[in-house]
């Protein structure tokens, strides 16, 4: 009877954006559904309790304050981590690591995970992604293109609400777009002239999440039009940007085919030798470290990407001594990320009869332009280009203190322009993570060990894109040009990627074409983890794309009897 209770159609390990997603698919086709959430639940609206707080009534005036600087120096390096949102972040000492080469492991450990602190943009891969590996001879090649997944960032688009414009730019292709966010004079100006120069450069607004024209569907979601305030990290009570607890999540919940469980840490997925297949997991609660095991005939993995790696890495058994599905000797292994090192800037006269309405969520993209039909640059791959123009405050004055500076404050500033890179890396053997044989943390797991670092290709990247952004800004107007190397290590970009990735040859891979464990079929994972290579866009809404395609493949085959 115990296990009886415990048995659901399909578990969903992880609550955030591709763990979201399962749960919304299969929910909303009748599967019974169990989430598991390792951290505390979070309710939409009702626990954002900074959502319209203003910034004189934080204690810090929405600063960090030394000592919990102190106490975090890896979560505090994050952008987003603020008074007004620090609760969202897991904090250093709840789950210790050890790194082999500096990474600065972010992670948001509660319902809807980073969903709710994401930068919300979001550009479909195109098929020079897809094929890049094959074609310039790294990691391995994808088992799908873009005509694969097409199909499903629509399907995940119209869901959730993208604002954008239909650009027509081969390498970063259209979608299902709401009105796009305003460039202001500025970048318009850049937007016209960067073409006349360089053929091979397209400046197109930004991509994100957010609801700029409602639809029937966002509004049956109970999400209204984005307010342009930029708190975002906070929890949105508008619902004007995507989220599990304001989108995917209610959506599933209101089937009645939901079981969510916080607090729960999946430990192991538990492997029966009888069927050669996955019977379930094994879990702990975060608050009592009691065990608990639930069964299901299909386990999604979507733990984010290192949590990913470490379930699979601890969930050992007769046939898998080794891991869960690491016949191959891959797991763990190929781990990427993208490159933030470089940004420049400067200021630009002029405009100084323009302003620009809000504060807009997203920033202007320039799409990858290097090594895109051959490889012609003395390091692989490329980056995109993301800049902002804006107006400063203040007029210059060389008093810091006093009437004069105060006064000066209440005045529009000239403008100025920044611009920063994203760079693809490519994956290699040695950056990988591993358990630690000795050491355990708090809640009786092995703590995770990463060994990831920057190349010479990075180096490179890096240099180039400087060298080039800082020629477009010259062209353009921009005077007083500077560079900067921010020496950030791996991990803080947010963007890490791989370790069970996708690919052809179970040799060579730990996953298929439809995300499936090659040697573990009921078992998929569809969060960052599966990934092969990086790309230059933003990851999120590919790893929801690829977890919709996947969950509709194994409610098709659980039909048929096949899991």
């Amino acid at each position: 009877m115990a296990v009886q209770s415990n048995t659901y159609d399909v578990i969903v390990i992880g609550s955030g954006i591709s763990g979201g997603w399962a749960a919304k698919e299969f929910c909303e086709k009748g599967f019974k559904t169990l989430l598991l959430e390792r951290g505390p639940d979070v309710k939409h609206i009702k626990d954002y309790p900074t959502a319209n707080m203003d910034i004189w009534e934080f204690d810090h005036h929405n600063t960090i304050p030394k000592q919990l600087k102190d106490e975090n120096p890896i979560a505090s390096k994050c952008y987003a981590f603020r008074e007004d949102s620090m609760h969202f972040f897991t904090k250093d000492k709840d789950q210790e690591y050890i790194q082999e080469k500096p990474f600065d492991w972010i992670r948001g450990y509660h319902v809807g995970g980073k969903s709710l602190m994401w930068a919300r943009n979001v550009q479909r891969w195109s098929d020079f992604d897809f094929e890049g590996p094959a074609r310039d001879g790294f990691a391995v090649d994808w088992p799908i293109r873009y005509q694969d997944i097409a199909p499903w960032y629509s399907h995940v688009e119209k869901f959730i609400g993208v604002s954008g414009n239909r650009d027509g730019n081969p390498f970063m292709p259209d979608g299902e777009f709401l009105p796009a966010f305003d460039l202001n004079a500025v970048e318009q100006m850049i937007q016209k002239k960067i073409p006349l120069k360089y053929a091979d450069r397209q400046v197109i607004a930004g991509r994100c999440a957010h609801i700029t024209d409602p639809q029937p569907i966002h509004l049956e979601q109970g999400r209204a039009k984005c307010q342009n305030r930029t708190m975002c990290e906070r929890g949105c009570p508008f619902g004007g940007y995507f989220s599990s607890n304001s989108s995917t999540l209610p959506w599933a919940a209101k089937t009645g085919n939901l079981t969510l469980v916080p607090n729960a840490i999946v430990s192991s997925i538990l492997f029966d030798d009888h069927s050669q297949k996955a019977s379930g997991v094994e879990v702990i609660d975060a608050e009592t470290l009691a065990s608990t095991s639930y069964f299901a005939k299909v386990i999604f993995v979507n733990a984010s990407t290192l949590g990913s790696n470490m379930i699979l890495l601890n969930s050992t058994s007769s046939r898998f001594p080794n891991g869960l599905g690491n016949d191959s000797g891959v797991l763990g292994k190929y781990i990427a990320f993208h490159n933030y090192l470089g940004s420049l800037g400067g200021n630009i006269e002029g405009f100084e009869d323009n302003y620009y309405y809000g504060r807009r969520p997203t920033a202007p993209i320039i799409p990858n332009f290097r090594n895109v039909k051959k490889q012609e640059m003395d390091f692989q791959r490329g980056y995109a280009s993301f800049f902002t123009a804006y107006r400063g405050r203040g007029k210059y004055s060389e008093a810091q203190v006093g009437a004069e500076f105060k006064d000066s404050l209440s005045e529009v500033g000239g403008w100025g322009v920044g611009m920063m890179m994203q760079g693809e890396t490519i994956p290699k053997e040695s950056n990988h993570v591993r358990l630690s044989p000795d050491k355990k943390d708090s809640f009786g797991m092995p703590q995770l060990i990463t060994s990831v670092g920057y190349d010479d290709n990075d180096e490179k990247s890096m240099q180039d894109f400087l060298n080039q952004g800082s020629e477009m800004l010259e062209y353009v107007g921009v005077k007083n040009i500077y560079t900067h190397n921010s020496k950030q290590n791996p991990g803080l970009d947010i963007h890490e990627m791989g370790g069970i990735r996708m690919g052809l040859d179970p040799k060579t891979s730990i996953l298929n074409k439809w995300n499936q464990v090659h040697s573990c079929l009921n078992v998929f994972v569809t969060d960052g983890a599966c990934m092969t290579s990086t790309g230059t866009q933003n990851p999120s809404i590919t790893f929801m794309a690829l977890t919709a395609r996947a969950a509709n493949y194994a409610m098709e085959e659980l039909k048929k009897g096949n899991l």
